[in-house]
């Protein structure tokens, strides 16, 4: 039986797949058990969020502390929200498993999760977030409709406080005074900092597209799903903070294992400091497979079969 989510998690933030993909803004926090976040560009603070969308990528590895699981959600937006479940989340296999048989059978479905937000910075600065699964169900038509819209409505009230903020100074002081929310102040005051001025506009054709399949939830969410059966999402490839580009090279049939892939050019790498992170993921990327699959095979390299090791951030050793 999936799990359910439990009712009254009110700290979980609905937001849109792009609006998270967009952040590059961490916050750690500071204390054993202090919260982190990352701040979005109009200023959310993500420590943890409720997403859904239409299951578009879901896969197993098998490591020496057991298996690990990794997959994405495509919303309303066209854009996908990363997830992963790990060794050490035992609770959560049973049913990962169950999702696994029916998403290699061919089925796609809805699913709802709560997620924590995570993130990885390369060596040139950029961060590439996804979530690490808490909690998640498959779940009906109906109760995505109901998620898009109040994903909508959170995404409007944060558009709508960026908009009082533009003509405010960066202080809380002036922002309360020009009509942001309180509980969106500090968010906003770091994420201007950061991020400067910019244009929302695809923020809100995010919240158009999101009430549109809502009120036409049955052809649109229909034509979502089938999307998923063909396709999917090279919307990493255009991150704007990284630096690898290969959108415009010709697509290639992966060859092989990318793990394998990925120790041989660590282990050939004649730099006696560690190769970069970017050039493995270029290694993979112009070896035919995908930047996501590329890096969660780095992370899984390091963090759980542990036979690579990052002696300086962002750079590369075998571990002998």
């Amino acid at each position: 039986m999936i799990n359910q989510i439990r009712v009254g998690r009110q700290s979980a933030i609905r937001i849109f797949a792009q609006e998270y993909s967009d952040s590059n803004l961490p916050l750690e926090g500071v204390g054993e058990y202090a919260p982190s976040f990352i701040i979005t560009k109009l200023g959310a603070k993500v420590n943890r969020a409720l997403f859904g969308g239409v299951i578009d990528r879901f896969e197993r590895r098998d490591g020496d502390n057991g298996p690990s699981y990794s997959g994405q959600l495509r919303d309303a937006t066209g854009g996908v929200h990363r997830f992963q479940i790990a060794p050490f989340q035992p609770e959560l296999h049973a049913d990962a498993e169950e999702l696994l048989a029916r998403f290699e059978s061919g089925d796609r479905f809805l699913m709802m999760m709560v997620g924590r937000a995570r993130w990885f910075e390369s060596d040139d600065g950029g961060i590439f977030t996804s979530f690490r699964a808490e909690e998640f169900c498959i779940v009906e038509r109906e109760v995505y409709v109901n998620w898009l819209v109040e994903t909508s409505e959170a995404t409007l009230r944060r558009l709508s406080a960026y908009s009082a903020s533009l003509g405010s100074d960066n202080n809380s002081e002036a922002l309360e005074a020009s009509g942001v929310p309180s509980d969106l102040i500090e968010g906003m005051i770091l994420a201007k900092d950061h991020y400067g001025a910019f244009d929302p506009e695809s923020y809100r054709v995010g919240v158009l597209q999101g009430l549109s399949m809502a009120l036409n939830s049955n052809g649109e969410i229909e034509t979502m799903m089938a999307s998923s059966e063909s396709t999917r999402s090279d919307s990493d490839l255009d991150n704007p903070a990284s630096s690898v580009s290969v959108a415009e090279k010709p697509k290639l049939e992966p060859q092989g294992d990318v793990e394998d892939l990925i120790l041989n050019v660590v282990r050939n790498s004649s730099d006696v400091n560690g190769i970069p992170y970017d050039s493995i993921v270029l290694a993979c990327t112009e070896a035919g497979f995908s930047r996501e699959s590329s890096e969660d095979a780095i992370e899984d390299l390091r963090d759980i079969k542990c036979q690579i090791i990052e002696p300086r951030f962002g750079f590369f050793q075998i571990l002998d």
